[in-house]
């Protein structure tokens, strides 16, 4: 069991990943120079494309991690697609929208590798023609009945912690920060977990405050123990310190701490974000990019996006690092060394 739901953890994590990393590292960018270059606007439209195709590429992942046929991998990924809410069906027009409710997604993913392990070769002959069809038959359209009330249980967790946040929001806030800068150098998604609860608002900025806390903290961090571009690499996904995080949880304490404070500065000052730019901190600049496109460019927002973004971080990263590493002695640069061999 153990292993199933790693295997389906995987398949989401590394769907989410091929399918938005590519908006969310143009997208924000694309949206403010399309004005003056109009031709761009294709980029941009393929990207969002990419993000509509999120259940295909999950159920495929998902059937690549379970070591399944190529007929039963793409059996997979068409049933999450049906079970998926991306689309909507009206006279006979198909539209797509979005990138679907996750956790439905994975859970559709689920049920059909489970139907198409079922099936095994009892087909025979009409594997090809019968093994897609019923996989979108049952497992699809089961899922796509599960979705009204997955959607409906997921936005009311995305509203009880906007709501927690609305009443405390420098408390929470900090919460908030503090445990996406530890899902951040995790297995668990950042970005999985923002868009399965559709965290917005405060929660979703104060978020990107955090995993904008353990980015910039690794880079600067694992600079003296890596080359210059291992280093900056970690803005975009500080997950390269997984390995070293779980032999040594201590390597990530001054980025929890960057995260508790910017998580609560972000709630004071009423940082606010998407449930898709919740999880990307610095990549792409989607965090700040997405504040600024939300509550409109004017020198406040502007001068709170590059404090709380980029020179807090920063900041506060390069005085805890040397606190814990010259005064505490619990970490040492060579911590942050990572092997690709």
């Amino acid at each position: 069991m153990k292993n199933f739901i790693n295997n389906v953890l995987t398949g989401m994590s590394m769907g989410i990943v091929v399918c938005l990393i590519p908006n969310a590292l143009v997208g924000e960018i694309l949206k403010l120079i399309i004005p003056y270059v109009p031709q761009l606007q294709i980029v941009l439209d393929t990207s969002i494309i990419a993000m509509s195709l999120l259940p295909v590429v999950i159920g495929v992942m998902t059937g690549i991690c379970f070591k399944l046929t190529p007929i039963q991998t793409c059996s997979v990924g068409l049933a999450s697609f049906i079970g998926s809410g991306v689309y909507t069906m009206q006279e006979g027009t198909l539209t797509l929208a979005g990138i679907g409710v996750v956790i439905n997604i994975g859970l559709t993913a689920a049920l059909a590798v489970l139907f198409v392990q079922f099936l095994g070769n009892h087909l025979k002959d009409f594997t090809l023609i019968a093994m897609p069809a019923l996989t979108m038959f049952v497992p699809g359209l089961v899922g796509a009945a599960f979705l009204p009330y997955v959607k409906s249980a997921s936005g009311w967790v995305g509203e009880v912690i906007m709501y927690a946040t609305s009443l405390q929001p420098v408390l929470m806030g900090s919460i908030i920060a503090m445990i996406f800068a530890v899902l951040i150098i995790s297995p668990i998604s950042t970005i999985g977990v923002a868009t399965v609860i559709m965290l917005s608002g405060i929660g979703a900025g104060t978020a990107n405050l955090g995993v904008c806390a353990s980015g910039v903290g690794m880079c600067i961090a694992s600079y003296r123990a890596n080359n210059f571009g291992t280093a900056i690499a970690h803005v975009v996904s500080a997950k390269i310190q997984m390995r070293n995080f779980f032999m040594k949880p201590t390597i990530a304490f001054p980025m929890i701490i960057t995260a508790a404070i910017l998580g609560a500065l972000g709630g004071y000052f009423e940082i606010v974000g998407t449930p898709y730019s919740a999880g990307f901190g610095l990549g792409g600049f989607v965090g700040p990019l997405k504040y600024l496109d939300l509550v409109g460019w004017n020198m406040t927002s502007i001068t709170l996006s590059l404090t709380l973004f980029i020179a807090l971080p920063i900041i506060l990263n390069l005085i805890l690092l040397k606190l814990f590493e010259r005064k505490f002695k619990w970490i040492k640069s060579s911590d942050y060394a990572v092997n690709y061999e």
